[in-house]
């Protein structure tokens, strides 16, 4: 009798260890389904806002020059295509036969005007007399002046030559000739200083202005970076592109920037708090340029879609779209790649 209790207290334990033996390995296997995941609270920093932006360089000024006086024969072009020019340097000659006439009417017309002011100084000339005197010598005056400007076409800054459309001894029409594209028997640009157009979201207008510092580089000289001035804020918004026009200039006196070269723009609109967190915290949806991460609540991963506001290297500043990320919220930085919306997780060390 006693052996056959013996017997049954063993099989008793035996049931109740095997029993605790499998409560224990559901427990892990519940344990092991959670995905291990590293985390970082997301914190707020102060960063400064810089606006990037690409444009092509322009030339300060470009000016197509001809005389305003069609009809007339060119005599003379000084310059060629690459040619540096000074302020006031004569570069295109037109026949001057028409000027030379006109030179004489004025020398005439200057004596009789000198004359007639004698006359007027002691009386002996009357009113009406001396106004006609006064009023042609003037009117033969701009005249010359005009022949003068249209006939010795003179440099209207230091720059360059950049086209060259007709040659010498051809009469000159009006027309656009040779490639140009407006009428001009040459083509001249200042490029010290240098300009770019850049177009702004409307939500910086209060904070760009006049003599705002701005940073250029250049794929061409990776090893510099050219400090220019708003020059120009456009008092208007584009209606269909919410942005505003912005002139920037950059000096350029060793005139290393050229006409035509690409380059980002950078200028600094102030500080702000942001959030910036670890650029690998960040996934991108397969096949589209939606980003987004996973925070931990309540021992689940929430998936969050994110906006990219700014890099800084390795690290993102970011902006939730669907749900306002807290300072303090538990950002996945490891094990997110096999998270889905939902998924229980275990953080770890």
């Amino acid at each position: 009798m006693t052996s056959k209790i013996i017997i049954s207290v063993m099989a008793i334990s035996a049931a109740m260890l095997s029993a605790c033996s499998s409560t224990e390995t559901t427990e892990t296997e519940e344990e092991d389904t959670r995905t291990l995941v590293r985390v970082q609270p997301v914190s707020t920093t102060t960063v400064s806002r810089e606006l990037s932006y690409s444009a092509n360089l322009e030339a300060n000024e470009q000016v197509y020059y001809a005389p305003s006086l069609s009809g007339a024969r060119i005599k003379k072009i000084y310059v060629e295509v690459g040619d540096r020019i000074t302020k006031g340097q004569l570069l295109v000659e037109m026949d001057d036969n028409t000027l030379t006439q006109q030179e004489l009417q004025l020398k005439n017309l200057e004596v009789e005007y000198n004359r007639a002011v004698k006359l007027n100084e002691t009386g002996s000339i009357s009113q009406q007399n001396y106004d006609a005197a006064v009023t042609q010598y003037e009117v033969a005056k701009r005249s010359y002046e005009n022949l003068l400007e249209n006939t010795r076409l003179i440099a209207p800054f230091n720059g360059y030559v950049t086209g060259k459309y007709m040659e010498d001894g051809e009469l000159y029409t009006g027309g656009a000739y040779g490639g140009a594209s407006k009428p001009a028997i040459v083509a001249v640009e200042q490029i010290n200083p240098i300009k770019a157009y850049v177009n702004i979201a409307e939500q910086y207008y209060r904070e760009v202005y006049k003599g705002m510092k701005v940073e250029l580089t250049s794929d061409v000289y990776t090893d510099r970076t050219f400090t220019g001035t708003v020059n120009i804020v456009y008092p208007t918004i584009d209606a269909s592109s919410r942005t505003f026009t912005v002139e920037i200039l950059f000096p350029n006196s060793d005139e290393t920037l050229r006409p035509g070269m690409y380059g980002t723009m950078s200028l600094k609109v102030g500080q702000t708090d942001a959030q910036v967190v670890q650029s690998m915290a960040i996934l991108k949806m397969q096949g589209s340029n939606d980003r987004y991460c996973f925070i931990v609540k309540d021992g689940k991963a929430k998936r969050v879609s994110v906006k990219i506001i700014n890099r800084y290297e390795d690290k993102l500043e970011i902006q939730g779209t669907d749900y306002d990320i807290q300072e303090g919220d538990l950002l996945v930085t490891t094990g997110q790649s096999n998270l889905v919306d939902g998924a229980e997780v275990k953080i770890v060390d």
